[in-house]
């Protein structure tokens, strides 16, 4: 799956499922511009450690080329720069757009009814989530429209199993289906520029962030099972990397558009695994064993 003549953008790149699909754009020859919001100069928010340059020169390394942009994808200037560099840059080229900025979990008051919930909280966390979205889609489109041809990805948390039922937090949930949502019906608006237009979600992420929740690394991950059961189906940032470049390199990719997907949907369309040799299907394996009625299902056979 070749991508040696692309030219990508992914937008919270930092890490997690970012940096996975970053890199994994990057290993099939693409050339890659990483966003975020920490900088070997100074971090976000978030407070973690991951830097974009870290993802770009991680992409390089993969073989593809690397550029890390800080941007705060708030802020609609910083968006325009972007844009402006990526004009110059590549002669006003761009092929694929990644959009995946996040950044808002420690906004999100799980369990609390929206009453109950601090409302500056729960702004900040839409602001963050969604916001950032449709920033980045108002500023950048025009890139691929005025070229006729181009993939959109947005990435949510949740195909639609999983947007049919309510996720614990009134904000959260209205982030996530709502980005799934703006996946799917930009199909109405770039179909006839030539665009293909998707939502995509990852299973039971093993971003830096999880691992450290469940205090593992990605080389003794399965001793979270011990604390969460359902952790046994998760699967590497890579494998969304991966369902990414599948996608990219597909020249009848615009047979999806307006759909919502999933990694563990499309690797079994396109025949790729996560980097254990393993096909993980968290969608699956949530509606069986936790939604429905087999507990006691073998988690082996959703792999």
């Amino acid at each position: 799956m070749s991508l040696s003549d692309k030219i990508a953008l992914v937008t919270g790149a930092t890490r997690g499922a970012g940096r996975g699909m970053a890199i994994e754009l990057g290993a099939a020859g693409a050339t890659v511009y990483v966003t975020g919001r920490t900088t070997r100069d100074g971090r976000s928010v978030v407070g973690r450690a991951e830097t974009i340059e870290d993802t770009a020169a991680q992409v390089t390394k993969a073989g593809g080329r690397g550029i890390a942009v800080r941007c705060d994808h708030m802020v609609p200037a910083d968006v325009v720069a972007l844009v402006a560099r990526i004009e110059a840059e590549q002669d006003g080229r761009l092929d694929i757009l990644v959009d995946d900025t996040w950044g808002g979990d420690q906004w999100i008051e799980w369990g609390k009814p929206l009453w109950e919930h601090d409302l500056d909280n729960g702004l900040r966390a839409l602001r963050n989530g969604l916001e950032t979205h449709l920033i980045t889609l108002h500023t950048v489109l025009p890139l691929l429209v005025r070229r006729g041809t181009g993939l959109v990805v947005e990435i949510t948390d949740g195909d639609d199993l999983f947007n049919s039922r309510y996720r614990e937090s009134m904000f959260y949930d209205v982030i996530k289906v709502a980005l799934t949502r703006l996946g799917k019906m930009l199909h109405h608006e770039v179909s006839g520029h030539g665009i293909t237009s998707v939502s995509l979600t990852p299973g039971f992420l093993r971003s830096e962030a999880m691992l450290d929740i469940f205090g593992v690394t990605e080389e003794n991950w399965r001793d979270g099972v011990a604390k969460d059961k359902f952790f046994a189906i998760s699967e590497t940032p890579f494998y969304i990397g991966r369902a990414v470049v599948a996608l990219a390199a597909d020249p009848d990719v615009a047979r999806w558009s307006g759909r919502s997907l999933s990694a563990g949907q499309l690797a079994r369309e396109y025949g790729f695994t996560d980097v254990d040799g393993s096909r993980p299907d968290a969608s699956r394996y949530f509606e069986d064993a936790y939604f429905g009625d087999k507990k006691d299902a073998d988690v082996a056979a959703y792999r």
